[in-house]
């Protein structure tokens, strides 16, 4: 079997690790030029700290995040309402990291090319169409550099290629603009002090639904005794409803923006955290909306699939996105392993049947994860209420997870 990729982001370069390490040909196709550590910080939850685990990254994971060890909430004054444990602290028998998103990126690249050869990611080759037949998926595509258009022949075709994927809109022309929840989101990051336990993340919730979070990112810094503190603030700033315009999710924010901001609101500048500190650190500040899409009744057709944010865009307010589509590469090369046996070949029936399996499976937990995140996002009450209905919800009750059966084929742990 052959496996063409769209999209070297998370979901895809595990995609191609997993996919590879079950025997199947794989090739990623991205269309920048140059593969560089952009974004800020993201979580990763210990049902995909798992998987990245038994692919063999537990170490430099642990040389690059921080093990998070608990939430503390608090009011927009710093006044601590609840605390609770997270990953191993809470009984998983896996972490939970918190981590640069370029950084995961750019490690789970290396192991790509350091397992897979140089020439399986392709950069500047960006999808812009193709054409499922009886004996194969055709994938049109177009060099960034040269304008050349060019024909690739594979088995199946994954669409991980983000927000905005192509592979999406063609599969799925008719849909229409991406839902707004009405937040804006800051995002940035600032070297400080350590505080509190030095990995704690901080989640505090003030009037009026302004929300602030904060949590360190690089074990780097912290053997230096510093902390590299990723930090969103979240402004109601509409109703909710579809999104107008095209959004850049690297637009620059300007500091004296958010900081005006955040004058309309009591309280916040007492918070020991030293918010304005943190905001005007001199880091860059990205400004985006946050934006989620209606499951689909459906993700791909034959030989063709969604995996990640383009199969299933969510709310971050449950920092479950990156993971969600660590789990999806590591099922999807599951049903692809024939169901934990021998890989299937790249025959029509074969290549139906575990994509049906997969996205039976996965599209109807990741629509129960778009549906709690959005409850998360507007739920009030006692915050260790609305974080246990989420587990629930979401699937990540302890028990359940340390229960669950290996994602690794059976060919592959019969091999180790």
């Amino acid at each position: 079997m052959k496996v063409l990729i769209a999209g070297a982001g998370i979901g895809g370069l595990t995609a191609a690790l997993s996919l590879a390490e079950a025997g199947i040909e794989v090739t990623v196709l991205e269309s920048v030029r140059e593969i560089r550590p952009l974004g800020v910080g993201i979580n990763l939850q210990p049902h995909a700290v798992r998987e990245l685990i038994e692919l063999g990254l537990g170490e430099a994971l642990a040389a690059t995040g921080i093990a998070t060890a608990e939430h503390v909430y608090t009011d927009e004054h710093g006044g601590i309402l609840f605390r609770e444990p997270r990953g191993a602290a809470a009984g998983y028998h896996w972490p939970q990291y918190s981590i640069h998103r370029g950084e995961l990126q750019l490690l789970l690249l290396a192991a790509v090319r350091e397992r897979l050869g140089g020439a399986a990611v392709r950069t500047s080759t960006r999808v812009v169409d193709f054409t499922v037949e009886s004996d194969a998926v055709r994938v049109q595509v177009v060099d960034r550099d040269s304008g050349a258009r060019s024909e690739l022949t594979a088995d199946l075709l994954v669409g991980a290629d983000g927000l905005h994927s192509a592979v999406r809109a063609r599969l799925h022309p008719a849909e229409g603009p991406m839902l707004w929840s009405g937040v804006r989101m800051y995002r940035g990051t600032a070297e400080a002090a350590p505080f509190l336990t030095g990995r704690s993340m901080v989640i505090a919730q003030g009037a009026g639904g302004l929300s602030f979070l904060a949590y360190p990112i690089s074990q780097r810094a912290a053997e230096r005794g510093r902390a590299l503190v990723n930090w969103v603030f979240q402004v109601p700033m509409a109703e909710p409803g579809p999104l107008t315009g095209q959004a850049d999710w690297n637009s620059p924010a300007d500091p004296a923006e958010l900081l005006g901001r955040l004058a309309q609101f009591d309280g916040w500048r007492d918070h020991w955290l030293d918010l304005p500190a943190l905001i005007g650190s001199g880091g860059p500040i990205l400004r985006f909306p946050m934006v989620d899409r209606d499951p689909l009744p459906a993700w791909g057709a034959e030989r063709v699939t969604l995996l990640g944010d383009a199969a299933h865009p969510m709310y971050p307010v449950g920092a479950n996105g990156a993971s969600q589509a660590i789990v999806d590469a590591r099922v999807l090369t599951y049903y692809l392993a024939g169901g934990g046996g021998e890989p299937r070949d790249g025959q029509l029936d074969g290549v139906r049947a575990a994509l049906t399996t997969y996205e039976q499976e996965r599209a109807a937990a990741t629509a129960a994860v778009v549906e709690a995140n959005r409850t998360m996002l507007s739920a009030g009450g006692a915050p260790s209420a609305v974080t246990a209905d989420y587990r629930r919800a979401t699937g990540a009750e302890v028990e359940q997870l340390n229960k669950r059966a290996s994602l690794t084929p059976r060919s592959v742990r019969t091999a180790v």
